[in-house]
């Protein structure tokens, strides 16, 4: 099987899919987001914990190591965070796709597009338009 960085046509998630991702997140459970994500990019599952990490501590929500291929969260709550830990995510599948530098608004791109996503099911559930 491909990864997700090895594929020449990347398949976009639908929004369906999305709002599933951020509502398990706000749902506490992250573990299960980061399964299906996984799954859908065909990359390793990332670790999660909760910690700090020298020298990117100060107003830092959460920091992905790659050589760990490790998401940290400065604290707990943060594991529960759909924007904090999306960005993060995103940073694991640029390092899948062996491009992993200067990220930081295209991170902060995929994590708003899910929660976008999430806020129009959410809105469509409710028979309101987005």
């Amino acid at each position: 099987m491909k990864r997700w960085s090895q594929t020449k046509e990347r398949r976009e998630p639908d929004d369906r899919f999305k709002a599933l991702i951020v509502g398990t997140i706000l749902d506490s459970n992250t573990e299960l987001a980061l399964d299906m994500l996984c799954e859908y990019y065909r990359v390793e599952k990332p670790r999660l914990r909760v910690g700090v990490v020298s020298g990117r501590n100060k107003g830092v929500q959460a920091v992905y190591v790659s050589a760990r291929k490790e998401i940290i969260a400065a604290r707990r709550e943060f594991l529960y965070d759909p924007f904090t830990m999306l960005h993060e995510f995103y940073h694991h599948l640029r390092y899948f796709a062996g491009d992993h530098r200067g990220t930081e608004k295209y991170a902060d791109r995929f994590a708003i597009d899910f929660i976008r996503a999430y806020q129009a099911v959410a809105s469509r559930a409710q028979g309101r338009e987005p």
